[in-house]
């Protein structure tokens, strides 16, 4: 074609896909980016529980591993009011986002390489946290929400140690 994209090659412009709907599916992940990285804001803002529950269906899973599962909203919330008790400072950026768009739902896969400040034995300590996010969005009343989070960490490591001994 005019552009030099391959028709058959998937997650490219496709001869049977309209000018509009490659629109929509583009607004739709570039919506998606937005979210999340509102999501990531409201965490590094001392996980501010409303913030963060605007984000969440009303009947939303939170699954992080080792920092528990959470269902509901109000339940998701509970648990984000209460996380900067523990880690005390922290900085998300997300990357690498996998984001595919079925109609009014959408799973988005992203890795995170988290600095931290969390309070181990009532003192503070730096740490390193990666980890990989598969989120799972619907869209409701024009807004992009989040269905199901699922938090699959990685390591969690000292920042003096370092993340070697706890990687293959």
């Amino acid at each position: 074609n005019a552009l030099g994209i391959s028709n058959h090659k998937k997650g490219y412009l496709m001869s049977n896909v309209s000018l509009e709907q490659q629109v929509e599916r583009l607004t739709a992940i570039e919506d998606i980016k937005q979210m999340k990285a509102r999501y990531c804001s409201y965490a590094d803002n001392g996980y501010d529980p409303d913030g963060m529950a605007s984000l969440f269906t009303e009947d939303a899973i939170w699954d992080g591993g080792d920092f528990g599962r959470y269902e509901g909203v109000q339940d998701i919330k509970s648990f984000f009011s209460n996380l900067s008790n523990e880690i005390v400072f922290a900085i998300h950026p997300v990357m690498n986002p996998l984001i595919t768009i079925d109609g009014d739902s959408a799973n988005a896969k992203w890795w995170l390489i988290m600095w931290c400040t969390m309070m181990v034995d009532g003192k503070k300590e730096g740490r390193w946290f990666a980890a990989e996010y598969d989120d799972y969005l619907v869209k409701q009343n024009g807004s992009w929400l989040f269905k199901h989070i699922k938090v699959e960490g990685k390591f969690l490591a000292s920042h003096e140690e370092g993340w070697a001994n706890q990687t293959g």
